[in-house]
């Protein structure tokens, strides 16, 4: 049985099917799976091994050139592969407009989310057979559920396994206990502010950990050169590729993150992972892990670096002691 995910975005939302995919290659061996998902995040996909071919779509790029021929090239050259792949079932695993219209692409019967359930009622008029997945559940639980009633078995909800391990990767000038900071964020105010991440990285230091962190534009590089200036033992990974930065964290003893999508990946991983939330609620979408905590900063309220160091230690004490 040939079966097509589609999860096209976010980054988050895509580590968040990962241990639906690992429920499904555990319990039916039989499938094989492939996955339709943003180019951008394709080096994610590829992170776990029960996905065979993964097709890119092109969304958020495509958006900006509608008119141009380009872009239906691109697009019908995806339906074309699409449907040469012949697939048993699609399940869309994201329930939204745009990845039911990515899912008709593939020409095969398509599994979702009931009106009650998924993000926009609307996709669920381009599906063959829907199901009911309450939506006061974490996205993960969601995920897991729905991939159990479309593949026909009842998932193990007590335990949590993304079924993904680290890419190799180069690790040269990152040595000893390996403290990765994610300051960056895609809205300034879940950033926490450079003085914290500085003081955070102070606090590691002391502990004798190897504070580490990166950039993908300008703004986060300024931040990350500010927490090296300050901190001399910190260690700057210039913008990389995704797989080159996910083989370092990887490798982490621990990681801080703010609310990004890397911060998620660390937790799949299963690495002691502090998630530092200031302006969105981690509800139904926060990072889970056996050695994953989310803090949240109370209205007006702020986090410090000590409170978040602390929490830091006794995911790290739990994880060591396991």
């Amino acid at each position: 049985m040939r079966v097509l995910i589609v999860k096209t975005s976010s980054m988050g939302d895509v580590i968040h099917t990962f241990p639906a995919v690992e429920d499904a290659r555990l319990v039916r061996p039989d499938i094989s799976f492939d996955w339709c998902v943003e180019e951008a995040f394709a080096g994610i996909v590829a992170l776990h091994p029960a996905i065979d071919r993964i097709h890119t779509v092109a969304i958020r790029r495509w958006r900006k050139t509608l008119l141009d021929g380009g872009t239906w090239c691109e697009a019908a050259a995806l339906r074309r592969t699409l449907r040469d792949c012949r697939y048993d079932l699609v399940i869309d695993a994201q329930g939204l407009l745009k990845s039911a219209l990515v899912a008709r692409q593939a020409g095969a019967p398509i599994a979702g989310f009931d009106r009650s359930s998924a993000r926009e009622p609307s996709a669920t008029l381009f599906y063959d057979v829907t199901y009911a997945v309450p939506r006061d559940l974490h996205a993960i639980e969601r995920t897991r559920r729905l991939f159990g009633q479309a593949l026909g078995y009842q998932p193990d909800l007590s335990t949590l396994d993304s079924g993904i391990v680290p890419p190799p990767g180069n690790l040269a000038g990152v040595a000893g206990k390996i403290a990765f900071l994610l300051h960056g964020t895609s809205r300034e105010d879940k950033k926490w502010s450079v003085q914290d991440w500085i003081e955070t990285a102070r606090l590691l230091a002391e502990r004798e950990m190897t504070p580490v962190t990166t950039w993908s534009n300008g703004r986060e590089k300024a931040v990350a050169e500010a927490i090296a200036g300050a901190i001399p033992s910190t260690v700057v990974v210039p913008k990389s590729p995704l797989a080159d930065i996910a083989a370092i964290i990887g490798r982490s003893t621990l990681v801080i993150g703010a609310d990004t999508g890397l911060t998620h990946l660390a937790s799949a991983f299963g690495l002691p992972t502090v998630a530092v939330f200031l302006a969105t609620e981690p509800g139904l979408t926060g990072p889970r892990g056996p050695y994953a905590s989310t803090l949240l900063a109370a209205p007006g309220d702020h986090l410090t670096p000590a409170e978040v160091v602390a929490e830091a230690e006794r995911l790290l004490a739990l994880s060591q002691a396991d």
